[in-house]
């Protein structure tokens, strides 16, 4: 599926702002014909946006079930002839979506994009009427997963992932337009010889039929110069002296591809940004462009006050300028995929990123840490299974085909923290391996270790290409203990090595922290505690050759379902969450990196100085 884009043939019309909005808590939206029109009595409320946060109502921030938007605009009349697209950049987490009364999609996914060719039901020059219910309700075969418990004040979700279940419009809604006969997908990739770069591509192409025409794809540099070209629906263009997209140099060469009758016209155009970049895993190197890489940044959320995790630009940008202040040259889309706005803001600026299903949650030993007195087992036909896995691929499918043409994206991860321990999780996960591998040969495939596998019970690593840990050691083992808990944390890196030969990229570490909260010597909860045990961290992680990466958990405080061991939220940020710094936002860009860390951010800046 190709992002909307206006080029000479086609015309994107953004559909963001308010929209009619009401909750649906008897479930009467459907037999009432909300789908032709909602009630008049409604809310109005922003798109993109969770709606959980805009009101004062705890019925609104913690209500479970459908939604329903509304929305009337006018289809121009210059789009006669056209075909016409309706596209939401997701939903979550699951929707319908009528025009002018009748069904035209119904998507499964929170966090992936879905469209509809709307050209027959719409009607050009008038007023449309778009009618969207979104259902947040999670279950056992949902990604992530859940259920609903049924209480005397109504129903109420539990889920088992450590951030709060928002939900809505969270992206943009456009009506965009394509001629009869378009371009449907192309990928890409790309590789390196000496100072020579190629670019290859296969494209789809769809509608009317194509009899005589032909297929132009031409290769253009940062300042508009033709460097290279092909025709047909797939090929490889030989690029001499290639600038290479590179982590802190966000080089991007343009890929114009045309569909052009035998008599010269140009039927559709479409123009996509290529960064010509090699990623390789090599015993326990991580490479890109044949050089060492190493992981400096954070685990992050789309996660912000108000909005939820509604996409703004605003913050982004401000979350981008904060991360090069911070010398961060990477981030993992924990525990979803974020916006392809972000994506490619990491494209341009040359951000390095792990890209994440929404493969969180499927672990019911950490889940009854969230849900009290829950006590069943991970993987059977009660709770997570073969429809849990389905679904499942189909989301690792959606992120991979969205996301695999950004050159930022360098590893896929299929899933944080889920059980890796038992002959289940094996049976589960091996197939999606495989799936991630067929969709896309140019990338590594992970998955996020939980502190319950250490290797002598961990059984899929063997499966990936790279080591990912989330290890909380001073934190919630060996709470307060910063000497002993540097001893475990190097112990059992030095076991990961010994087990397998990969790269370590450590995700996860940290401490939740009050900001504000000060000691003249460093307890649990203080900013001088977090302080002390990044830098405890850092320390283990320089004795250790495999670590190829750190992603301090978090960026910044986020929004969680509301427990005893959460004060208004995850408090592991190193910013608070309206992005104020806490002291480990300041020694983090200094002597609290690693030492490869720092040598990397050091030789880096000179390059650019």
């Amino acid at each position: 599926m190709l992002a909307p884009r206006d080029t000479s043939t086609r015309e994107v019309k953004s559909l963001d702002g308010l929209w009619r909005f009401s909750l649906d808590p008897d479930r009467r939206g459907r037999a009432d014909t909300w789908n032709v029109g909602l009630p008049l009595k409604t809310r109005e409320v922003p798109v993109p946006a969770s709606y959980n946060d805009l009101f004062p109502d705890g019925d609104v921030h913690d209500y479970v079930g459908e939604v329903w938007y509304e929305l009337t605009t006018v289809v121009p009349a210059r789009w006669d002839g056209s075909r016409i697209v309706l596209r939401f950049g997701s939903a979550t987490h699951h929707a319908t979506v009528w025009v002018n009364g009748i069904e035209t999609v119904e998507h499964h996914g929170g966090y992936t994009p879905f469209e509809a060719d709307v050209t027959e039901v719409v009607r050009l020059g008038e007023m449309n009427r778009i009618v969207v219910a979104v259902d947040n309700v999670l279950n056992w075969h949902t990604l992530p997963p859940g259920y609903v418990e049924d209480t005397e004040d109504g129903p109420r979700q539990r889920y088992f992932h450590d951030f709060f279940n928002y939900a809505g419009l969270h992206r943009s809604v456009v009506l965009y337009t394509t001629p009869q006969s378009y371009f449907a997908d192309v990928f890409v990739s790309t590789s390196r010889a000496g100072d020579s770069g190629s670019v290859s591509y296969e494209l789809q192409i769809a509608g009317a039929a194509l009899e005589g025409h032909e297929i132009r794809a031409i290769l253009r540099d940062a300042m508009g110069a033709e460097v290279a070209g092909a025709t047909g629906t797939a090929g490889t263009m030989l690029v001499e002296h290639a600038h290479l997209w590179k982590p802190g140099e966000g080089y991007l060469y343009q890929l114009s591809l045309e569909l052009v009758t035998s008599s010269g016209s140009v039927v559709d155009t479409y123009s996509l940004p290529i960064g010509i970049r090699t990623v390789e895993v090599r015993g326990s190197e991580f490479l890109i462009n044949g050089e060492p890489f190493y992981f400096r940044g954070f685990g992050k959320h789309e996660d912000s006050p108000v909005r939820g995790k509604g996409h703004d630009n605003a913050i982004m940008v401000h979350d981008f300028a904060l991360l090069e202040w911070m010398g961060a040259n990477s981030f993992r889309t924990s525990h979803y995929p974020y916006a392809e706005e972000v994506l490619d803001y990491a494209d341009r600026h040359g951000v390095v990123v792990i890209d994440e299903t929404p493969g969180v949650g499927l672990n019911l030993v950490l889940g009854a840490m969230l849900v009290p007195g829950l006590s069943k087992p991970t993987f059977s036909e009660e709770t997570i299974n073969r429809a849990t896995q389905e679904a499942h691929r189909e989301a690792l499918r959606e992120l991979v085909l969205r996301d695999r043409n950004h050159p930022s994206v360098v590893l896929w991860s299929i899933a944080n923290e889920p059980e890796s321990d038992s002959d289940g999780s094996r049976q589960y996960f091996a197939p999606l391996v495989e799936e991630a591998r067929s969709l896309d040969a140019t990338r590594p495939v992970g998955f996020v270790n939980v502190m319950f596998a250490p290797p002598e019970k961990d059984v899929i690593s063997d499966l990936f290409d790279v080591l990912m840990l989330n290890r909380y050691y001073g934190w919630y083992v060996n709470t307060g203990d910063l000497r002993g808990a540097e001893r475990a944390l190097e112990g059992e890196l030095r076991a990961w090595v010994a087990k397998h030969e990969k790269p370590i990229i450590m995700t996860e570490y940290g401490a939740d922290t009050l900001a504000g909260i000060h000691s003249t010597r460093a307890v649990p909860w203080s900013e001088e505690y977090q302080v002390e045990l990044l830098e405890m961290s850092h320390r283990v992680f320089d004795r250790i050759d495999a670590v190829v990466g750190e992603h301090i958990w978090n960026f910044a405080d986020f929004a969680t379902a509301p427990s005893v061991g959460r004060v208004d939220g995850n408090k592991k940020g190193v910013f608070t969450r309206d992005r104020n710094p806490k002291a480990a936002a300041h020694s983090s860009g200094g002597a609290g990196m690693t030492r490869r860390a720092e040598t990397w951010w050091l030789s880096r800046s000179a390059r650019a100085d």
